[in-house]
This record gives structure tokens, C-alpha cells and sequence, in this order.
């Protein structure tokens, strides 16, 4: 276990450093930062000033070498637009989108798992095959337009759910805004949870099907089945259990994506999340927020993927962790 720890570490520095590499150079060539910094009106002696002050006239290395040093630190340069810590600005903004994904998650782990299993054991009848067909539907129908639609239906003709915004919030003692004590925090979670699911449902019921269908075929199954075990024991907990793993796989992956498609989900929403900010940032060219949200975002892919490989051995026990003692 300690090998395994010392060598994600490793793993995850690395990549960090790669993501903090990208992210500067993006940063040094996304134009001059003085422009957002002191505007049109400074004259061009002053800018030069104020450029060697900054060390903005150092080579690439050494500006490099000062961001990557702050950046252990911590600090991810001050916002352009909001003049804070480009951190602190994510961090207050984390608590929205993180409870956007985890609405999803639930929403789509709780659809996906008996949809999926129902269409493996079931796939000749027809409800099987209508839930097929409308996750190929799902899968085709772009996230954006899923949620204009939820917004047009739910928010504006039927007016059963609020279209956009947070709602009320509940402050927690270590300062997290949530929406899920409040009826209309709940409320307002709702249709955005939804639309940002969709993205996964279809794919996770189709994922599903499959192994469960070809865990169904196993020897091991077979046998079980010869023992005489019952068939909701052979089917929930020995087939079942052995599909877990490339869903497990897939899903430490697309959370990930479901973080980088609430970009569009928030921006329909008018969610107050960290994708939201994101699109900000990039209209006002707040270019150390842009770069905050790359390496925060990165280092949550880091984490999670980490976590997936613990959630491996859980499920499967034949399964070592890469420097356990066989």
C-alpha cells in the first residue's frame, strides 16, 4: 500500500507539472497581461517599468521557474477582473459545481444501474428495447440542447421548476454554501442535474448491458448456477459484481468530463459554478483564473483516478494494487 501511495504520488506530480507547463504557456502567449493590469491609458515608458518590475521581460524558464515556485505554494497569481487570488475565487465557486456533479452522479447511477441490468436480463421484451432506443437518442442529443429543452418544458410552459440560478442556500460551518437543506435549493438542482446527466445516462445503461450480458455467459456463472444457488444471487451478486469493474473504469474518467461539460450545463443554468466562471474568464481574458481552473481541474482528474484505484480492489479482491505483495 505504501509502494502503491509513493508511486501515485509521483505519478500525480508528474502530471501535475505537465498540466502547470501547459498552463503557462498558454498563459505567456495569451497576450499581454499589462493590458488587463493597468489599461489603455499608461504610457509605454511606464509600461516598461512596470514590465521589468514584474519580471515579465525574464526568459520563459525563469518566469516558468517563479510561477511553478508560487504555484506549490498556493498561489495561482490574482484574478485580472475579480483583483483577488485566483484560487480563492474557484474555491468559492467549487461548492456549486460540486454538488451540480454529485446530483448527476446520483441521477445517473441510479437510473443506469437497473436500466442496465433489466435490459441484459430482459433484452427481448419491449421495454428493454425502448430503453435502448432512447439512449441512442440520448447519446445523440447534444447536453446544450437537452437542457433548452428542460428550461422551454419544466421552467417556462409548465412552470413546475425554477430555470435558472441557485436558489437558497444553507452556509455549513466550514464556510460551504449548499444547496441540498433548502426545498429550493433542491428545486433549483433539479433540471441542471438532469441535463448534465443525460450526457452519461445512455452511455453507462448501454456499458452495463453489455458486461452484465457477457458476465451472464461466464463458466463461473454457469457453475454457480449448477450449484443450485438462486437466480437473483447469481445474477445481483456473482455476475453483477464482475461488470463493476470497466464501470467503475469509465466512470473514474467521465467524471472528469461531467466537470468540463458543466460548462455548458452552468452557462444554460446561470449556474454560479466554477464552469461558469470559466467561460467568464475567458470572455474578460482574465487569463490567471483561465489558468487556476486548468490545474484545479487537473488535479481533481489526479484525485479521483487515484480513488478509482482504490475502489478496484473493493470490488475485486484478485485485483492488487501496482506494488502490493502478491
Amino acid at each position: 500500500m505504501i509502494a502503491f501511495l509513493i508511486r501515485r504520488a509521483i505519478q500525480a506530480v508528474i502530471v501535475m507539472f505537465v498540466i502547470s507547463l501547459i498552463g503557462f504557456s498558454i498563459q505567456d502567449n495569451l497576450g499581454d497581461p499589462l493590458r488587463e493590469l493597468v489599461g489603455q491609458s499608461v504610457s509605454e515608458a511606464d509600461r516598461d517599468a512596470l514590465r521589468s518590475e514584474l519580471g515579465l521581460n525574464d526568459p520563459f524558464l525563469v518566469q516558468y521557474g517563479r510561477f511553478l515556485g508560487n504555484a506549490v505554494q498556493g498561489d495561482l497569481g490574482n484574478s485580472y477582473f475579480f483583483k483577488r487570488p485566483a484560487l480563492d475565487v474557484i474555491m468559492d465557486k467549487f461548492p456549486a459545481t460540486f454538488e451540480l456533479v454529485l446530483g448527476s452522479v446520483v441521477i445517473f447511477l441510479a437510473l443506469s444501474i437497473p436500466g442496465g441490468i433489466y435490459c441484459a436480463i430482459n433484452r427481448e421484451k419491449w421495454m428493454a428495447k425502448t430503453i435502448m432506443t432512447a439512449s441512442i437518442i440520448g447519446i445523440s442529443v447534444p447536453v446544450f440542447l437537452t437542457a433548452i429543452l428542460l428550461v422551454w418544458l419544466f421552467g417556462v410552459e409548465l412552470g413546475w421548476l425554477p430555470a435558472f440560478g441557485r436558489g437558497a442556500t444553507v452556509e455549513l460551518p466550514w464556510g460551504w454554501d449548499t444547496g441540498f437543506l433548502t426545498i429550493d435549493g433542491l428545486a433549483h438542482l433539479i433540471l441542471p442535474c438532469i441535463a448534465l446527466s443525460s450526457i452519461m445516462l445512455p452511455l453507462f445503461i448501454r456499458l452495463i448491458r453489455a458486461e452484465m450480458m457477457e458476465a451472464m455467459g461466464t463458466d463461473y456463472v454457469r457453475f454457480a448456477r449448477a450449484k443450485g444457488l438462486s437466480t437473483p444471487r447469481v445474477r445481483y451478486v456473482h455476475a453483477f459484481r464482475n461488470t463493476l469493474l470497466p464501470v467503475v473504469t469509465v466512470g473514474g474518467l467521465m467524471i472528469g468530463t461531467l466537470i468540463a461539460y458543466t460548462i455548458l450545463t452552468e452557462t444554460v443554468f446561470q449556474w454560479p459554478g466554477m464552469g461558469f466562471l470559466f467561460l467568464e474568464a475567458v470572455n474578460r481574458v482574465d487569463t490567471p483564473l483561465i489558468i487556476a481552473y486548468i490545474i484545479v481541474v487537473g488535479l481533481i482528474f489526479v484525485v479521483v483516478n487515484t480513488i478509482v484505484d482504490f475502489v478496484y480492489t473493493l470490488i475485486n479482491p484478485m485485483v492488487k494494487l501496482p506494488g502490493a505483495k502478491s
